[in-house]
This record gives C-alpha cells, sequence and structure tokens, in this order.
C-alpha cells in the first residue's frame, strides 16, 4: 500500500482501503485470486502519486476531481460485475494511468505480460472514434488516416470483445463524471457516448450498460425533455409505487395457485425509452403502456408462456401490443414476452416474461456466454461460429450507426462499403477491400503464400480465384511448393487481383525473373491479345518507341515484367494499324432507352414507347422496378413490391414487361466476335452469363457444331461501349472450360 505524504496534491486519493474493495468483488462478483489485481491497483496508484508530485498542476483529473487510479477502480467494478477475466480487470485499473503516460506500455508488459499490455493498446486504438467524433480537432483532412484507425479498431475488437468492453467501461465512468463539467464538454462527451457506444451496448446485450449511457446521454443532449419526463414520474411515483405493489402481489398469488414458480419486480421504465416511444409513436404521456411495468422471471421456457396465460385471464390484453422475442429473438440475441394489458382500474400495464437465464443475457449480454477461464487467455472458445457470431454483431452495430448521427452516416458510407472481415482458417481476422479475391488474401497473409497459391477453399469448399469474398467468409488458401504467379493475375480484365498490394507483390515477383523468360512472356501476351482484336500486321518497332522503349525487346520485357500495361500497348496497336477506324466508330447506335421529358432518368427494355412514373408508389433510381403496357398511355413503371403492381401481375400478367433504370453508355457500337471451343452441355449459357454480366446487348447469334470434331463454332454480334470493353469481354470467355478461342471477327472488304 501506497504512503501518501501529508503535502501530497489534493486531487489524489489515498484513502482507498483496497482490502475492502477486493474482498467485496470476491463477495458479490464472485472473483478469484485477487493478487495481480491488487499489485495493479498499487502500481496505478504509484505512478499517479509520483506524476501529480512531479506536476504543480494537474490537468487529468476528471470534474469530480477523480485521478487515474480512482477511474480504474470504478471501470474494474464495472466490469467485474460483467463477470470479466482476471486479464480484464487488470487491464481496466490501468488503462487510464497508460492513456495518460503516467505508466508505460513496457512498463504493464513487464508486470502482467502481453496479454494486459495487448488488451490496453487495443482499448487506445479505439480512442481514434472519439477523435473523429470532436469537431474541434481537424482531423477531416486526414480522413484517410482515421478511416484506417477506425478498420483497424473494428478488427481488434472482433478479436477480442473485451477491447470493447473495456472501452464501454471507461466511456460509463466518463459520461457519469462530466457532471460538474462545462455544458460544452457535457454534450460532447454525451453525443459521443449516444451515437457511437450506446448503440455498441444494445448490440451486445448489455441492457443496463445501454440503458445508463442513453439516459445519461439524453440528460445532457436534451436538458428540457429530461427533467419534464422526470418531473412526470417523480410526480405519480409514490401512486405508481402503490399500484405496482398491488400488481406483484396478485400475480404473485395467481402463479402460486397456478404451480408457476416464478419472481415478479416492478420494472423501472428509463427515461429516454419513454422519450423516444412517445415521439415514435406521437402520443402523449399518459398514453404509454407501459409506464407501469412488472417482470416475472421464470426456471423453464414453457413457464414463460403458462404465465403469460396467468396474465392475460387476470386482465384483458391491448390489441397488438404483444411481442414474442423468445421465437424471434432480436438481433442482438434479446430474449423475451412482452404483453400489455388493461391492469386494475383499467390503467395500463406492461408485463415481461422471461427464465432466469435470458435475464442475465438481456443485462450482461455477450458476457453472459462470451466465458473466459482463468488468466489464460488461449483457453477461452476461440471457435469459427462464435467468431462469425461476434463479428454480425459488430457490423450490425456499425450498420446502426447509420441511423444516429452523422459520424455514423460518414462511416456507414466511407468505411463498410469498401472493407470486408473473413477469416483464416485458425480464426483470425484479416480486413480487405470489398471485391477481393483469394489471391489478394493469400498476399495479404504473406508474400510467399501468394506467389504459391494454386487454390482456395471458402467454408471448406473450393473456389474459383477470381471469386469475390463476402464478410464472414472462413478462406484456406491451398498452395504447392514449386507454384508461382501466373501472368494472368494481372490482367484486369479477368479480375484474379483487385488490391494494388497483390498487383505490386506479384509485379515484383515478376521482375526478379530473367530477362528473357519476361521476353518471351510479354511477346506471347501482346500477340495473344492482338489476335483477339484481329489487330494484324503491327509494326512492333514502331510501337516500342511509342511507348518510349529501345528495340521491341524491350517492350516485351517490361510487359512481361509487368511494368508496362498490355491494354495501354494494344490501344497503341489499334491506332497504328487501323487509324481510320475511329470514324467508322461515328456510326453507332443507340441504346433503345426512352428519356423522361423531366429529368434525365433513363429506363431500358422500353422500346419507343412513352413511359411515365406511378403516382402510387413514385419508384426513385435504385428501386426494383417493372413496367405495366397500359392503354394509349404508353408505359407506366411502378416498384416491384407495389400493391397496384402486385395486383396487376395476378390480375394481367401479359401486360407487365421487364424493365431496368438505364445504365448504359449513351452510345455503343456494334462488334463480330468469333467463338471456336470443344462442344459441352452448358457451353452457350456459360457465354450468355459472361456477357449478361458484363451488360453486353446482343444483337444476333450464330451457332454451328461439328459431330465429327466435336467443335462448336459460334459468330455473335454485341455492342459494345469502347475497345477496352470489348477486350475485357473477350478475355473472359476465353478462360471459359473447353473455349479454344475467342476473337473479333473483321469482315472483308
Amino acid at each position: 500500500m501506497v504512503k501518501v505524504r501529508e503535502d501530497q496534491p489534493q486531487h489524489f486519493d489515498g484513502s482507498v482501503d483496497l482490502g475492502a474493495w477486493l474482498n467485496r468483488l470476491q463477495e458479490r462478483y464472485g472473483v478469484g485470486d485477487t493478487d495481480s489485481l491488487r499489485e495493479a491497483c498499487e502500481l496505478a496508484q504509484q505512478a499517479e502519486l509520483l506524476a501529480l508530485q512531479q506536476s504543480a498542476v494537474d490537468d487529468t483529473v476528471w470534474p469530480t476531481g477523480k485521478g487515474c487510479f480512482r477511474t480504474g477502480l470504478e471501470m474494474a467494478d464495472i466490469l467485474a460485475e460483467l463477470k470479466l477475466d482476471m486479464d480484464t480487470l487488470v487491464a481496466a485499473v490501468l488503462y487510464r494511468a497508460v492513456r495518460e503516460t503516467k505508466l508505460s506500455l513496457g512498463q504493464v508488459e513487464e508486470n502482467f505480460g502481453k496479454v494486459v499490455a495487448g488488451l490496453i493498446k487495443d482499448v487506445q486504438g479505439m480512442a481514434a472514434i472519439s477523435t473523429i467524433q470532436n469537431p474541434r480537432r481537424q482531423v477531416l483532412d486526414h480522413r484517410q488516416d482515421q478511416l484506417e484507425k477506425v478498420r483497424k479498431m473494428l478488427v481488434s475488437i472482433i478479436d477480442d470483445v473485451r477491447v470493447a468492453l473495456i472501452k464501454l467501461a471507461e466511456r460509463t465512468c466518463a459520461i457519469r463524471a462530466v457532471q460538474h463539467a462545462s455544458k460544452e464538454k457535457r454534450q460532447r462527451v454525451a453525443r459521443e457516448v449516444f451515437e457511437i457506444y450506446a448503440p455498441l451496448a444494445h448490440r451486445l446485450g448489455i441492457g443496463y450498460i445501454k440503458w445508463e449511457l442513453e439516459d445519461l446521454s439524453f440528460r445532457y443532449l436534451k436538458p428540457h425533455d429530461y427533467k419534464k419526463i422526470a418531473k412526470l414520474l417523480d410526480g405519480k411515483r409514490l401512486d405508481r409505487q402503490k399500484y405496482i405493489t398491488d400488481v406483484v402481489d396478485t400475480l404473485k398469488r395467481s402463479l402460486s395457485d397456478a404451480r408457476i414458480e416464478g419472481d415478479v419486480n416492478g420494472r423501472v421504465k428509463h427515461i429516454y425509452s419513454i422519450w423516444r416511444k412517445m415521439k415514435r409513436k406521437n402520443v402523449d404521456f399518459r398514453d404509454l403502456y407501459d409506464i407501469r411495468a412488472v417482470r416475472i422471471l421464470t426456471h423453464e421456457v414453457r413457464d414463460c408462456y403458462a404465465a403469460l396465460g396467468v396474465v392475460h385471464s387476470l386482465w384483458n390484453h391491448i390489441p397488438k401490443e404483444f411481442d414474442d422475442y423468445i421465437a424471434t429473438p432480436k438481433e442482438n440475441g434479446y430474449r423475451s414476452l412482452h404483453t400489455a394489458v388493461f391492469g386494475p382500474e383499467g390503467k395500463t400495464l406492461e408485463v415481461q416474461i422471461r427464465t432466469h437465464d435470458m435475464h442475465e443475457e438481456a443485462e450482461l449480454g455477450v458476457c453472459a456466454h462470451w466465458k473466459y477461464k482463468g488468466t489464460d487467455v488461449n483457453s477461452r472458445s476461440d471457435s469459427y461460429e462464435e467468431k462469425i457470431s461476434w463479428l454480425r454483431q459488430v457490423m450490425e452495430w456499425h450498420e446502426d450507426l447509420g441511423d444516429l448521427g452523422e459520424l455514423g452516416g460518414q462511416w456507414r458510407a466511407d468505411v463498410e462499403p469498401d472493407r470486408i472481415y473473413v477469416f483464416t482458417k485458425d480464426g483470425h481476422v484479416v480486413d480487405l477491400s470489398v471485391g477481393a479475391t483469394p489471391i489478394d488474401f493469400a498476399y495479404r497473409i504473406h508474400s510467399e503464400v501468394g506467389s504459391r497459391c494454386r487454390g482456395a477453399k471458402v467454408a471448406g469448399r473450393i473456389v474459383p480465384l477470381t471469386h469475390k469474398l463476402k464478410t464472414g467468409d472462413q478462406v484456406e488458401i491451398l498452395t504447392a511448393p514449386n507454384a508461382h504467379p501466373s501472368r494472368d493475375w494481372l490482367n484486369p480484365d479477368l479480375g484474379y487481383v483487385t488490391t494494388s498490394r497483390a498487383r505490386a507483390k506479384i509485379t515484383s515477383w515478376f521482375k526478379k525473373q530473367d530477362r528473357d523468360a519476361n521476353i518471351a512472356d510479354g511477346q506471347g501476351l501482346l500477340e495473344l491479345e492482338l489476335k483477339r482484336q484481329a489487330l494484324h500486321g503491327v509494326n512492333y518497332a514502331e510501337l516500342a518507341q511509342a511507348v518510349n522503349c529501345l528495340s521491341p525487346d524491350d517492350m516485351f520485357a517490361g510487359i512481361g515484367a509487368g511494368d508496362i500495361k498490355l491494354r495501354h500497348v494494344v490501344s497503341l496497336a489499334q491506332k497504328q494499324v487501323a487509324p481510320e477506324e475511329e470514324k467508322t466508330f461515328e456510326i453507332r447506335t443507340k441504346p433503345q432507352q426512352e428519356r423522361l421529358s423531366d429529368s434525365t432518368i433513363t429506363i431500358d427494355g422500353v422500346g419507343n414507347l412513352l413511359t411515365q412514373m406511378a403516382g402510387c408508389c413514385q419508384p426513385v433510381p435504385g428501386d426494383q422496378i417493372i413496367g405495366y403496357i397500359t392503354v394509349g398511355r404508353g408505359v407506366t413503371i411502378h416498384r416491384e413490391d407495389c400493391n397496384t403492381a402486385l395486383a396487376l401481375r395476378s390480375r394481367e400478367p401479359e401486360r407487365l414487361i421487364e424493365v431496368n433504370w438505364g445504365t448504359r453508355p449513351d452510345y455503343s457500337y456494334p462488334v463480330d466476335v468469333i467463338i471456336t471451343a470443344y462442344d459441352r452441355p452448358g457451353l452457350l449459357r456459360d457465354i450468355t452469363v459472361v456477357l449478361a454480366n458484363d451488360k453486353v446487348n446482343v444483337l444476333s447469334l450464330q451457332t454451328r457444331t461439328s459431330k465429327e470434331e466435336h467443335l462448336a463454332s459460334m459468330l455473335l454480334t454485341m455492342e459494345v461501349p469502347g475497345l477496352e470493353s470489348l477486350g475485357r469481354i473477350l478475355a473472359k470467355i476465353s478462360q471459359l472450360p473447353n473455349v479454344i478461342d475467342a476473337v473479333r471477327h473483321r469482315k472483308m472488304s
């Protein structure tokens, strides 16, 4: 125990009885051996005392006068109630001391190990959220850097739930402490807590923390509304308490008569939830059903429904005021029966019914089933299913932020759409950009894994290397000792690689190969693409000069090493061989689109018919739509889920047509393509799928099959917006199984 000097600074509280505090944790929350926790408390106490003695002014104490030591104890209190392990409690006690630089992470690791130090480091990473939130800090000029911090924060809390819980405890202490702070600081802390940490507590299912954070935030953000509702509650508190006491006694007798074991208690209604319900339902305080509320806790699920029967036999049920969250739990796992009745004296009464286990989950949330054993972090459950469940909760919290303020909207718009979170075979989280493939994943793990990649499994099933990964996928990379990257991986038209990291690693690998191999590979790639585009008689010497190379071999070596873009060289070859072709592209066909007179919206699929938006559903771009051919008024565009459209689908299906929002370019030009392949079932289907995915309009298609040689030849005419898209489509078709060739066909004059 630290000896406290008489001349120490006034903010330091050395009067804490650590022994009594530790005993209380053991008795109330079942905390085990507290030796390491006592050591952490003494270290935090010493660090604060030393820091205060070295500084005449203490800028880190909170408005209540609490320093980092007392705040650490308060955080540990909160986490002990959540039944967390000793490492978490130790990290909580030391966190503020490290945050305020009174202790170093090195000291923490030396005394308590890497696990505790790692928890504190990850919690510090979550401070990036408040940095973004604070409008006084000029961080928006460094938006990408901040968003990257947020991504790292998401990954860290997905990997270990305790990181989020420590931060929740710290922010709970912060919102409690600002009561005597300036109005500006109260509102800043309250807004951060309300927009970020209360939704996080909700997603984790930690009810009692969520309600406290919401009520305290509401108190500072809308003080007038808070005081008004608090006054209404206080004004009738005595009458309400007597009423609830009578209801509880009646329920206990009725449950006993029905031989149902259960505890019955009055339930406290939170001020923010009352205000929110008044706003959502546009009702007055006296019209709310759940101002008077009781909760019944049973031992078995069947007893919940039996107790519900007892409640409804005593009092009349209010129509449409029943929710069965046991059969259909909420998104955060919450389970309970909710009903509203006309109770004694005709007053409305809400009754919640759940088991004791459900109640523990409602109060403790993820902590009720994410158990840690002892102090060894490796002993906790690390199953893939639990990781997926936790990932879903974090990402749904992330989604919730979009409805709670400008910060949430920024996150959803800028972070979520361009990141996905996938798992390795061992359950570790890897974040990638949206559209990433197994090859991108492999290079993110390690360069050697990427270079030796030969296949991939997602959720235990083999997938193509062009497969687009999704959040929650578990990815396993299949490697071979003598494998090496394919040059096709660098072709952007084939979709093997989407991240710059993977592309740079592949390019680096090829640069290390010998020049002769690069020349041969580069020449092969260029000749193949020129053949596809039907570009003959190319002068390689002139082409090399156009790309600033001294010789064709230098150009081939550059293509082979990935330094020169193949697409750029082919474009130059096009201008060299057929310079007049650009003029022929002026003879273009306009897509069959109808432009609405009053907007720039276009609709594909209606030809030259007049179109109009249905007044019943008023569809906007992005909605799923369908067209209805009217008599004399063209085509009316409805939303697919519109009641009128649904009625028309059953009554006059022959007059409905498929339509889409116009997404094609204003002009395109026709191109003939010849495809040669070994015949097989499904060949034509696979080719048309490629064309459909690229939104290619096919004008004509002819196929011939030689039974003797088992060869299929196809001549098709399609509309493309440019040569770049043509090259991409031909490359994709060439990758299909059994396809020998896919080349452009030039008619001889």
